[in-house]
């Protein structure tokens, strides 16, 4: 199964009860839909459609991981931000990391590959998950994600962002 809006009723969460949610809790978003995109040389072909004139936009990529404590860990970063799990790991004090499967991925944060983003977190904070952003994101006018699926991209203002992270309990680690 992919991860598009296809499917999205497969999901703990779907991607249209999401969004309803961030209505009923007056977030703001601007959403695109477009091809699904796996990849982050997939979003940059199509994340000029996205972006304002004038408008600081964090576009990112987002990696689920485990420690060798089996503890789960979203981290989203800068898209362009080089990645060494080793390093990350010894940065964020956690040891080793290595990536989680797709299994535990629906199991945890309820998306599939392809889909990973911080809107996840509605599932993960109910199943442990350590969040860990980007500092990047503090000086961003807008943050650019999946709401769940892949075939599409809600555009959220840091502040709204930083409210749904508020409404769903969920800590924010920055680094």
């Amino acid at each position: 199964m992919d991860a598009s809006s296809v499917y999205q009723d497969t999901l703990p969460i779907s991607s249209d009860a999401l969004l309803a949610r961030l209505d009923e809790w007056g977030l703001a978003y601007r959403l695109h839909e477009h091809v699904p995109l796996r990849t982050v040389e997939d979003a940059k072909a199509v994340e000029a459609q996205f972006l304002v004139p004038g408008e600081t936009a964090l576009r990112i990529k987002n990696l689920y991981l485990r420690d060798k404590k089996k503890r789960n860990h979203l981290v989203t970063l800068e898209q362009s931000r080089d990645i060494d799990l080793k390093a990350l790991g010894a940065e964020l004090g956690i040891g080793n990391l290595s990536f989680g499967s797709a299994d535990r991925l629906l199991q945890n944060l309820g998306i599939r590959p392809g889909a990973v983003s911080p809107l996840a977190m509605i599932t993960g904070v109910e199943n442990g998950v350590t969040f860990y952003m980007d500092a990047a994101a503090q000086d961003a006018d807008v943050i650019c994600m999946h709401p769940l699926v892949n075939d599409r991209t809600v555009v959220m203002t840091r502040v709204d962002v930083l409210r749904f992270f508020d409404k769903i309990g969920c800590d924010v680690v920055w680094i």
